[in-house]
């Protein structure tokens, strides 16, 4: 059993790790953190909220990170309801949405009675008075010292209204002074929809915040296997060598979805792949259900960045930062865009909507590691299958003795959804009296391996994360104006309708021409072999 400290969500490491429960004073001194922790979560009646927050919340809550005693959570939205209706919302959503025993019930109503439900404008002070009221009233019956409290602000909302909420926060709702509390603001992603308006944003809450203070979530860099990369590519002997343009041919970041826009395309339509999936989540850095609540990574930037002076967060997003700053303009000739048919047949689509669903790019880094090596980006709705993967292919084996070129390269797969996976594809001699060849894999798959082990949502550590002050893995704004510069060329000619999708049948691989594309770039698809997930 591991103990926790302060307010319950720090653990006593058996490393030499940082201790997380003390924080920077005024003076530069070392504060404990002994005060309360309050989580508010803003836009709490909404279905992000209820179907990913307070369920993330739950489980830090049952596996002792967050401690009852220490503890609250206050919901506000505009919505008038009682506690109990809040609490009766959500409810079902708790425990993956079934209660295995009744001890996790039992867990399910003591969580439930830690929040506390206010109701208010996003943009009026009355609300906010209220809200930092009933907080400040938590803070008293637990003894807390002013000042000492911490205050987690989560902001489940559109971006529209994130410069009046945090005005709010700012003026009504902050912890007072210094004796080692803080306030700290989740926002989601989408963060603005090309670089001016990413930038605008980045301004206004730059005005309110410092930059330590706001914590730009990206889901798709709290998934285990994309944390896992850091691991397998600096703490592995046999990857560094290989690492480079020298035996890499190309990289495919793939997403792709089996299901359309399913009546939510007046959202989608505002947005497009590229900007909700691709620049996003595989550009920069991690998948709520897979549905228009994103939770997708700087997946790119953890494949082709460098190795970092140190694990600290700001080291490892310098050389994420490093990467974008390297890419260069996309090609026109090294898109394609598509959209499947039947999309605009949803009755909040326009009928004449230039909006993609899908999408093949190349991104190329001008650098000495990766000159001449694409990064092939892919990202899809209503395709043939379900999948989100980071597929590393290498080089021909040079003078091919074993004739076995035709059958596929070697190729290192990380599998992110579903079934968690990592396998390295190889050629190997076929089992019997002649000497021919066959493609197999060492195989990697967390259900097999790691049974018994229980995976943590993202979201669950993204907010210990931000509990702990920890922003390796959320987004800089440099970071975001960096990947905002390489999209928005491309998004305007997008939106300018000077670029066209074209059409694709649901349930296919997209456009043939993107297929052409990959082929283009130097792709070399594998026939007769299918990775097949262990079963348990």
């Amino acid at each position: 059993m591991v103990s926790k400290a302060c307010c319950g969500f720090l653990t006593e490491r058996k490393t030499t790790e940082r201790n997380d429960s003390f924080s920077e004073g005024k003076d530069s001194e070392i504060v404990p953190e002994t005060g309360c922790l309050s989580i508010i979560v803003l836009g709490a009646s909404g279905d992000l909220a209820k179907k990913k927050t307070f369920p993330a919340l739950f489980n830090l809550y049952r596996e002792g990170f967050l401690q009852a005693n220490e503890v609250h959570i206050f919901g506000y939205a505009r919505t008038k309801i009682s506690d109990d209706e809040l609490r009766s919302r959500i409810r079902g959503y708790l425990g993956h949405g079934k209660e295995a025993s009744s001890g996790q019930s039992e867990d399910v109503s003591k969580f439930l009675q830690l929040i506390k439900y206010v109701s208010g404008s996003y943009d009026g002070e009355e609300g906010f008075q209220l809200l930092d009221k009933e907080i400040s009233a938590h803070e008293v019956s637990r003894n807390t010292q002013e000042g000492s409290s911490r205050r987690l602000f989560y902001l489940a909302l559109p971006p529209s209204v994130y410069p009046s909420v945090c005005r709010m926060i700012r003026f009504y709702c902050m912890n007072k002074s210094d004796l080692g509390g803080w306030t700290r603001v989740v926002v989601e992603k989408p963060f603005g929809k090309d670089l001016d308006s990413a930038e605008n944003l980045s301004a206004q809450l730059g005005e309110l915040f410092d930059e330590k203070q706001i914590y730009r979530i990206d889901h798709y860099l709290g998934k285990e296997l994309v944390q896992n990369l850091l691991v397998l590519r600096f703490a592995n002997r046999f990857f560094l060598p290989l690492w480079n343009r020298d035996n890499i041919d190309n990289v495919q970041i793939v997403f792709r979805e089996d299901f359309g826009t399913e009546g939510r395309g007046g959202y989608f339509d505002e947005y497009g792949i590229i900007r909700d999936i691709i620049q996003n989540h595989l550009l920069q850095a991690s998948l709520l259900d897979t549905d228009l609540n994103p939770e997708k990574p700087p997946v790119l930037c953890l494949v082709a960045m460098e190795k970092p002076v140190s694990l600290k967060p700001e080291h490892i997003r310098d050389e994420k930062v490093k990467v974008l700053q390297s890419v260069l303009p996309i090609a026109d000739e090294e898109v394609v865009l598509g959209q499947y048919e039947g999309y605009t047949d949803d009755s909040t689509v326009s009928d004449h909507s230039n909006t993609p669903t899908f999408a093949t790019m190349i991104l190329r880094i001008h650098n000495e590691r990766w000159e001449g090596v694409p990064f092939i980006l892919k990202a899809g709705k209503a395709l043939n299958s379900r999948k989100a993967e980071i597929r590393v292919q290498f080089k021909d084996v040079p003078g091919d003795i074993f004739k076995c070129k035709k059958q596929g390269r070697n190729e290192f797969v990380i599998r992110l959804q579903p079934s968690e996976a990592m396998y390295m594809k190889l050629t190997v001699k076929k089992p019997g009296l002649d000497m021919s060849t066959i493609q197999s894999e060492l195989d990697l798959s967390y259900g097999q391996r790691y049974q018994g082990v229980t995976i943590p949502e993202a979201y669950e550590r993204l907010i210990l994360d931000t509990i702990r002050g920890d922003q390796q893995h959320f987004v800089r704004r440099d970071e975001l104006k960096a990947a905002w510069e390489i999209f928005t060329p491309l998004l305007h000619k997008i939106d300018d309708g000077e670029v066209k999708p074209l059409p694709y049948k649901p349930g296919s691989r997209g456009p043939r021409e993107a297929d052409e594309l990959l082929e283009k770039a130097g792709y070399v698809q594998t026939h007769g072999y299918i990775w097949i997930p262990p079963t348990l």
